[in-house]
């Protein structure tokens, strides 16, 4: 496999107007709702990362024509909630965590057998928050001995409705049990412990299907209904906009404008923490596109300061963080953030592997069990190992701004999950990143 090295030369500044790919989440749930939808799905921003790429190519394994992607337009026509035939093997869900927990609550409620697998990083993540709900309304899911994948889920059970509190915030488990809820008798009714994105239910109301909500905490859906073939349009990604909103942020004489960002409530995070920590970051031209809320995000050069991350955010920038924690390096003084042990357990131990790259570049960084606590101070540069986490590697690039010496960061390639014009945009703004590889 090809070894992707990024060297970032130190200094420099963010500049003039960019437009970051659509948004992973949304993309992901409109190829499986429009997938399983009656009549056409116009899908426009699709996010073509190989993350969702995954999702498109496993719909299309069972018999769903789907046309492009084209320069972000795909066309689905749906086969309906019972059209989905079964596939020639199994279904490769590559690095993508969304694609197969969301997959194995729609596919749970089929009448044919599947098995989901994806790469080493994926087939180590935990699935037992996802198979061990949909067992109680039913389903009937092997892994292995440990809870990972692969998944091999037994077709045609009977699957029933159930009253679900969630342990642990989790948009992924959520939209699961939902979507096992579409074929479940009764009314498979979800609480949350914290409010999480909640773009599952946004698409499933767009797409024509009703929802029960109860406060901003609980959700309800009963099985037996219809998808609605409709338009969605895709705002930009949050998660992908983070990485600029941090680099302009510690970058001295940056001011960076970023258009159609989506600010759906449950994502915002990332903007609230970044205020907090003193950033200049205005949101301009609010409006709504596909239901979804989106606006212009302007951001320039501030001095931030560190804070203790209240753990209300924690599940609205949990994707965020190891930009944040860029951030946080950056600040003057020490922030301190707790009640995130999810990070532990994404494409890498961001909490770890964070802590052993800021190590790397100078900077104090001390790991705990839910958390990390940062001393601001002045990068050194170096070379850290993204191990082989998109989210890393992009935040690790935007360092070299604030930092003495040049940034290398090895193990790259994924960066194409989420984010595959990274690195055009990222020049296009002035980063002054190059990028190598080695067999």
């Amino acid at each position: 496999m090809t070894d992707l090295t990024f060297t970032v030369e130190s200094g420099g500044a963010l500049r003039g107007c960019l437009r970051v790919p659509g948004d992973k989440s949304i993309s992901h749930r409109a190829i499986m709702l429009g997938a399983l939808a009656e009549g056409m799905t116009a899908v426009t921003g699709f996010l073509e990362g190989e993350d969702c790429l995954a999702t498109l190519r496993a719909f299309r394994a069972m018999g769903v024509r789907i046309d492009g992607p084209d320069q972000g337009r795909v066309t689905i026509h749906g086969a309906g909630l019972r059209g989905l035939r079964a596939p020639a093997g199994t279904l490769d869900m590559g690095n993508s965590g969304t694609s197969m927990r969301l997959m194995s609550g729609l596919l749970a409620g089929q009448a044919f057998d599947t098995v989901l697998s994806g790469d080493a990083s994926l087939n180590r993540r935990p699935m037992r928050r996802v198979t061990e709900p949909l067992a109680l309304m039913g389903a009937r899911i092997e892994a292995t001995e440990s809870g990972t994948a692969p998944l091999r889920i037994r077709g045609g059970q009977r699957l029933t409705g159930i009253d679900y509190l969630l342990p642990v915030a989790s948009a992924q488990v959520k939209s699961c049990l939902l979507l096992a809820g579409l074929y479940a008798e009764g009314v498979t009714r979800i609480t949350e412990p914290a409010p999480t994105r909640d773009h599952t239910e946004r698409m499933l109301e767009g797409f024509g299907y009703p929802l029960a909500r109860e406060g901003d905490r609980t959700v309800a859906i009963t099985g037996g209904g219809t998808l609605l073939g409709t338009a969605i349009d895709v705002p930009a990604d949050i998660s992908s906009a983070a990485f600029f909103l941090v680099g302009a942020s510690i970058g001295p004489g940056s001011d960076l404008l970023l258009e159609h960002v989506g600010i759906n409530p449950t994502r915002t995070g990332v903007i609230d923490i970044l205020r907090l920590m003193g950033a200049d970051i205005e949101v301009l031209n609010p409006r709504l596109a596909g239901g979804e809320p989106v606006a212009d995000l302007r951001v320039r050069h501030a001095p931030l300061h560190g804070i203790q991350i209240p753990e209300d955010l924690v599940p609205l920038a949990i994707d965020e963080f190891p930009a944040l924690f860029i951030a946080a390096a950056c600040a003057e003084g020490i922030t301190v953030l707790t009640g995130a042990e999810e990070l532990r357990v994404k494409e890498s131990d961001r909490i770890q592997v964070m802590a052993d790259g800021l190590t790397a570049l100078g900077i104090a960084a001390g790991p705990t069990t839910d958390g990390i606590v940062i001393r601001g101070g002045t990068l050194s540069g170096g070379t850290v190992d993204s191990h082989g986490d998109h989210r890393i590697a992009m935040s690790f690039a935007m360092a070299a701004l604030r930092s003495r010496d040049p940034v290398s960061i090895r193990d790259c390639a994924n960066v194409n999950t989420s984010f595959p014009d990274f690195v055009a945009l990222a020049r296009i703004a002035g980063l002054n990143l190059a990028e190598r590889e080695a067999a």
